[in-house]
């Protein structure tokens, strides 16, 4: 068995007691005592997560944006300085190789964050897609370090920790990044609630932590980013899709820019293929909690649960799931749970942002 990988900040993690875990060969938290606490911390307060398993990988070069164009089901066409897109990364068969953020860099470059489970394919996928084309240049980031800080009041703690970062990153809207001397601070996140990204120096990553502990901000691990993503609605790679579900499958149509002729890999065969199901949210009405796999049945046919899960701030079990086409907001439907079909009702995700729950209980 191989040893795990550690990120620069897993000392510290063992010194605050945390719970550490084996997550896509990473020694990763899963929590620091209790993830509800966590989780509500993140929603009502702030929090932060050490995301530095995942990979930021530099596309540099006179071909950079192009090259982009073309391994991306998104058009970073539409990107300028200091902007964020949202995409997934597709195979011929237009199944998701990984969903990934691409930031565009004030010199021009590119910086792509992938999933940590993926980044080695990722790599390689990209390195092979790259191989005929000299105006790319491609560079894996394992020297920095990512801390995501999250909730409404993490903006105002960060730079209490981090004070020099204010000016440069109190004007950036959602979705955009700015540049802090040596590192990369985007208002981005996992968790449905405001929040930064810092990409930072590894040596760099455990001084800032401190800081921003100073700051009262406190630490979260895996099990409460699960379900805040999860109360979010946003998709977990490898559960809620993978290289066999296209986006329009896995509610991320929106994801795919099909406006301009751009010849993108994966673009005929979504063109070709009729959706196989629909993806959406589901409300269990009963007590009991729902989990992957389980299986789902409506008027219109059978379905199955992706992502499923207990939502601490609607106090009741939510799920993503895999639905027939024809299934829609509002409708019935029945989940098979320890060999009962209990009742619960087909939602729009998200089910909580900003705080707030947006999908109603009853």
């Amino acid at each position: 068995m191989s040893e795990l990988k550690s990120t620069p900040l897993n000392a510290v993690h063992r010194e605050l007691g945390a719970r550490m875990v084996d997550f896509a060969g990473w020694s990763m938290p899963l929590h620091y005592g209790s993830q509800v606490d966590e989780h509500h911390r993140v929603r009502r307060e702030a929090g932060m997560f050490d995301v530095s398993h995942m990979l930021g990988i530099d596309v540099k070069g006179a071909g950079a944006r192009e090259f982009l164009r073309r391994v991306l089901a998104n058009d970073v066409a539409r990107l300028v300085a200091g902007k964020a897109l949202y995409s997934c990364m597709l195979n011929e068969r237009g199944g998701v190789i990984d969903d990934l953020i691409v930031y565009a860099m004030p010199d021009g470059t590119y910086r792509v964050i992938v999933n940590a489970g993926t980044a080695e394919k990722d790599t390689a996928w990209l390195q092979r897609q790259a191989r005929d084309d000299a105006g790319v240049e491609l560079t894996p980031r394992r020297d920095l370090a990512i801390i995501a800080v999250q909730g409404p009041q993490a903006r105002e703690k960060l730079w209490a920790a981090w004070p020099e970062a204010r000016a440069v990153t109190e004007p950036l809207a959602a979705f955009t990044a700015a540049v802090v001397g040596d590192s990369l601070v985007a208002r981005t996140g996992y968790t449905g609630e405001d929040g930064f990204e810092t990409m930072v120096p590894a040596a760099r990553a455990e001084p800032l932590w401190r800081a921003l502990l100073a700051a009262g901000i406190a630490p979260a691990g895996l099990a409460a980013r699960d379900t805040l993503r999860l109360e979010a609605g946003m998709n977990l790679y490898g559960q809620d899709m993978d290289e066999n579900v296209t986006p329009f499958e896995c509610g991320l149509a929106w994801t795919v820019e099909t406006r301009t002729p751009r010849d993108f890999i994966g673009r005929g065969a979504l063109e070709a293929a009729k959706p196989r199901y629909t993806f959406l949210g589901l409300v269990l009405g009963e007590r009991g909690v729902m989990r992957s796999h389980q299986r789902v049945r409506l008027a219109g046919g059978e379905g199955e649960i992706t992502s499923g899960g207990f939502s601490p701030t609607m106090n009741r079990s939510i799920a993503l799931a895999r639905l027939p086409v024809s299934a829609a907001p509002g409708a019935h439907a029945e989940v098979s749970i320890r060999d009962k079909w209990l009742e619960a009702r087909v939602v729009k995700p998200p089910f909580v942002r900003n705080g707030k729950i947006i999908v109603k209980d009853s």
